[in-house]
């Protein structure tokens, strides 16, 4: 049975601890404030049975602590640092860990931002240390990046990996630790594009979802770009490519539609408004048709699985 150690009570530290829990690992959650790590507990279990009702009985256990004194590494499998996004607090939590935790145990950061090399420069066990970088929600997206810094272990890594795949994720290995990994360098070409449609007046925010979510977006749930390509032919992309390169946007900052709406603190759901205005009841409604509709898009992910699930 896996053993995990999560660091941190915020929203991804719940869900990653969730996810592991609810297929079975021993599952430890460590925060600074006693009382706030315990409270986590049931949002855990929650999101657990959210993705898989039978997880009490496969025996994985749930357990806090503090990380100030939590000594107990033995069978280790992994630690995850997720707290809030402050490269001084994380490499802080790192170099404590480098001392404290015995030099076999993998250690991966959930940042988003930062390279692990930034996080771990100097330090003497940085070899096994790399991002493991989640999605929100953290309990229902599978994919998860394992980035390697600048000294980090290929075959670690591999490990690793090897223990998401366990815990029903979809682990990435990205060789090199580039801003924004894998996966949001490829979300920030399409926001880069979508944006600057909405900013010439092209498209509206709605249509350009509803352009992406009922096409492109559609068949990726059942095989990703590369793949769909294979299917269509490289000649026709090739050819489309040539057009509509020279057109693609290149701007190097956000666009004036996304930076008013941020200096105004229109900045989405959570503060009523974004492009549109959203009632408390609207944002709770959205939240939840979200959740569902990921949670049935990998159920088509898991229908005549890929040859690397075999």
């Amino acid at each position: 049975m896996s053993k995990v150690v999560v660091i941190g009570t915020g929203t991804m530290g719940i869900g990653i601890a969730a996810g592991f829990l609810a297929y079975g690992a021993n599952t430890i959650l460590l925060g600074r404030n006693p009382a706030k790590t315990t409270s986590c507990i049931e949002a855990i279990e929650n999101c657990a049975a959210s993705i898989n009702p039978a997880w009490p009985q496969l025996g994985g256990a749930l357990s806090t602590g503090s990380i100030a004194d939590w000594s107990d590494w033995t069978n280790t499998d992994l630690v995850i640092e997720s707290v809030s996004e402050n490269l001084g607090l994380k490499r802080l939590i790192f170099s404590d860990l480098d001392q404290r935790l015995p030099s076999h145990i993998p250690i991966g950061s959930n940042t988003s931002g930062f390279p692990i090399s930034d996080i771990t420069a100097s330090l003497p066990t940085a070899h096994r240390m790399f991002n493991t970088h989640y999605f929100m929600p953290a309990h229902i997206v599978p994919l998860v990046e394992v980035v390697l810094g600048k000294t980090s272990d290929p075959e670690l890594a591999k490990t690793v990996c090897q223990l998401f795949q366990a815990h029903h994720k979809k682990p990435v290995l990205v060789k090199k630790d580039i801003p924004g990994f894998l996966a949001n360098r490829i979300q920030h070409a399409l926001m880069r594009e979508v944006l600057s449609l909405v900013d010439e007046g092209i498209a509206t925010p709605d249509d350009i979802d509803t352009a992406v979510r009922y096409s492109f977006g559609f068949r990726y749930a059942a095989v990703g770009p590369m793949t769909q390509k294979e299917i269509s032919g490289w000649e026709g992309m090739a050819l489309a490519a040539e057009l509509i390169y020279p057109s693609l946007s290149n701007i190097t900052a956000p666009p004036a539609c996304v930076t008013n709406l941020v200096k105004s603190g229109k900045t989405g759901i959570a503060k009523g408004e974004g492009f549109k205005q959203w009632s408390p009841e609207e944002a709770a409604i959205l939240k939840s048709n979200y959740e569902e509709r990921l949670k049935a898009a990998f159920e088509v992910l898991k229908v005549a699985p890929d040859k690397e699930d075999h």
